[in-house]
């Protein structure tokens, strides 16, 4: 078991968000946290990340208790965090964005240069000395994926990767999701667009109202209409 959280409840202020939020990752998954807007999927990812720590519950990472734990000591822990607004430098150039995010990987095997971030958005290697705030959505999108990587981590949390995005920006997400799937990375996804993370996740949770209302598998939750229907109006 890679990620464990078990009955978190988080809080913004006074208002109770999540409501014994339970779920499991295991090694070199793909699951995915799908739900309405508002339904609590990114209050899960910042309570994984520390940036909205639960009142109550439990985070385990490889057996170590993160709950509540200082982001940056999360990441070090291994978890890179994407998220949903993707908090760019825009005036820095995307090459410092890069610098900025640079970590030593643990393992020989695991580690993202950028060479090798620039192989899979050569984009990002086209505009390296633009500033951030000048790219488009899509390219700032690619930009805070890996700014993530260049941290090498071994686990990353993606909130709303393809939200407003060009059909051609998906796609290019979509192949990045198989590719760092094949080389074993652990992933956490949210998403809205439901057609999108059936295709690239193993698993799929569900989440309404600040609980889990549904988990499974992605062939189990392609044959329940009723479950799609009432949960994701597709």
């Amino acid at each position: 078991m890679e990620l464990s959280v078990e009955n978190i409840n988080t809080f913004y202020g006074l208002s109770h968000i999540l409501f014994d939020v339970s779920l499991q990752v295991d090694k070199g998954e793909v699951v995915v946290l799908l739900g309405r807007n508002g339904a609590g999927k990114t209050t899960t990812m910042l309570s994984i990340m520390g940036l909205n720590p639960p009142k109550s519950g439990a985070i385990t990472y490889r057996g170590q208790d993160i709950t509540g734990m200082a982001p940056y000591k999360v990441a070090r822990a291994g978890i890179g965090f994407v998220p949903e607004d993707r908090r760019i430098f825009p005036d820095i150039t995307v090459l410092g964005n890069l610098d900025v995010g640079r970590k030593g990987s643990k393992t020989k095997n695991n580690k993202w240069t950028l060479e090798r971030i620039y192989q899979l958005f050569p984009v990002l290697k086209d505009f390296s000395n633009r500033h951030g705030g000048t790219l488009s959505g899509g390219e700032q999108q690619m930009l805070t994926i890996a700014r993530s990587l260049m941290g090498n981590p071994d686990f990353l949390l993606l909130d709303e990767p393809s939200e407003g995005l060009a059909p051609l920006i998906v796609k290019v997400l979509g192949e990045f999701i198989e590719v760092i799937k094949k080389e074993g990375m652990t992933v956490l996804l949210s998403e809205q667009n439901t057609k999108f993370a059936l295709k690239h996740a193993d698993r799929a949770y569900i989440v309404d109202n600040g609980s889990i209302k549904y988990e499974g598998s992605i062939a189990e939750l392609e044959n329940n209409d009723e479950i799609k229907k009432r949960y994701l109006a597709v």
